[in-house]
């Protein structure tokens, strides 16, 4: 038995059994800012509409308040392209920043990413790092300066992963940048932040978190990746599905099954936006460890080719497919098809999004799932999802964009050159 009179933080009745704070007494927090980090020249990135609004502010009266110099780029570009990217680099070299900090969604979050990596190997080509087969996919071996991001968006789950997705105009297809080199320092993952979000901005986003876990929960599992790098440098960052990223995967689901309706419906909902934050940096652990699949692989093209098409409530002077909507679209008939490999994880991601699946009962299109679970995965998940989407009045599918047969040729090549990252 373990003695009463023990103090350690774990079982000492002053760290584990007091109700709460004195009146009066200040409670023990965690924290790690720039200033303890020795920064002494900081980049501030962010886009112009958010250099508008309170989270950039409070960044921005943070700094100035602990002396610590800083200047501000506002030029991200909503679905940067690689020109946005070197732009945003151009700058950080000219800077010589020692620390960044990201404001914003996962553009910002990954043009920082690309300032701070090219700032830090000056002489590197960009198309250096880029993913093969468009880019050489060089490992990063430079060392970085240290990144802080604070995501104000709920879903890229940027600010977990070394990814940096980019529009490559000349192809007109996105690749991007995956080094587990280039992850932030630090996350402060802040639902306030969230606030200002329009209702559709939120479901875009929340799109993003859902297929972020659905498809790094049914990717090839670990075990079955091949063929082995010859060096440890050159194993891509995402390794399968495993059971660590499952856990993050899985609750990410969950929260997103109960709340992104919420959150959209109701901006003051403060718990719903929350937690959509929660699963969003959740999710992000979860894929930017195992990876995604064909839902990502296939969203490139379709936000890539836009011809006129320009989302709902997103304040920007060019066509736009937000990429949360690029991924969601084509996912009811990419899980059709995967179900074929691992029908139970597909039925598990069913129930968690409110299929019934317990013994005599009635799916959606009228199969008992307990005596026909391999053939019915597929449907049964697409016809979840299709509701999902239907709830929150989703744009019906690619012709809704401005897409016509006449496009699929395009759409399919550039799909192939999303190898795994």
């Amino acid at each position: 038995m373990l003695s009463s009179r023990c103090q350690c933080p774990t079982h000492s009745h002053t760290y584990s059994q007091a109700p709460g704070p004195s009146p009066g007494e200040t409670t023990d927090y965690a924290f790690e800012d720039l200033q303890n980090m020795g920064a002494k020249s900081v980049c501030l990135m962010t886009d112009k509409n958010l250099s508008r609004l309170p989270p950039v502010q409070i960044v921005m009266d943070s700094l100035s308040k602990n002396g610590i110099s800083f200047q501000v780029y506002d030029d991200v570009r909503v679905e940067p392209t690689d020109g946005s990217f070197m732009d945003a680099i151009e700058f950080a070299k000219k800077g010589a920043f020692d620390a960044y900090v990201a404001v914003g969604g996962g553009s910002t979050m990954d043009t920082c990413k690309a300032a701070n990596l090219y700032a830090s190997s000056p002489h590197s080509e960009f198309l250096d790092y880029v993913n093969a087969p468009i880019g050489k996919g060089k490992p990063v071996t430079v060392p970085l300066k240290p990144l802080i991001a604070v995501p104000t968006t709920s879903g890229t789950g940027s600010e977990t992963t070394g990814v940096a997705i980019f529009d490559y105009e000349h192809l007109k297809v996105k690749t991007g940048i995956a080094s587990r080199a280039i992850k932030p320092t630090l996350g402060l993952v802040d639902p306030l932040h969230t606030l200002h979000m329009p209702c559709q901005v939120v479901a875009n986003s929340g799109f993003d978190v859902l297929c972020h876990a659905l498809e790094s929960y049914t990717a090839i599992p670990y075990s079955m990746r091949a063929p082995c790098p010859s060096n440890p440098i050159q194993r891509p960052a995402y390794q399968g599905s495993n059971p660590i990223s499952d856990i993050w995967a899985v609750h990410a689901l969950r929260i997103v099954a109960k709340y992104l309706k919420r959150a959209v419906r109701n901006p003051d909902d403060l718990e719903a936006r929350s937690k959509m934050h929660l699963a969003s940096a959740f999710a992000g652990i979860g894929f930017g460890n195992a990876g995604v699949h064909l839902c990502h692989g296939m969203s490139y093209p379709i936000s890539g080719l836009v011809k006129t098409y320009k989302a709902k409530e997103y304040n920007v002077d060019h066509p736009l497919v937000p990429h949360g909507l690029s991924v969601v679209l084509t996912s009811p008939a990419v899980f059709t098809f995967t179900a074929q490999m691992f029908p139970e994880r597909h039925l598990k991601t069913a129930e968690i999004l409110g299929v019934n699946l317990y013994p005599g009962s009635v799916a959606l299109q009228g199969a008992n799932i307990r005596t026909a679970k391999t053939q019915d995965a597929g449907p049964v998940l697409a016809d979840a999802l299709r509701k999902f989407l239907f709830d929150l009045n989703v744009d019906d599918g690619l012709a809704a964009l401005g897409y016509s047969k006449d496009d699929i040729p395009a759409l399919v090549k550039g799909t192939l050159p999303q190898l795994p990252m």
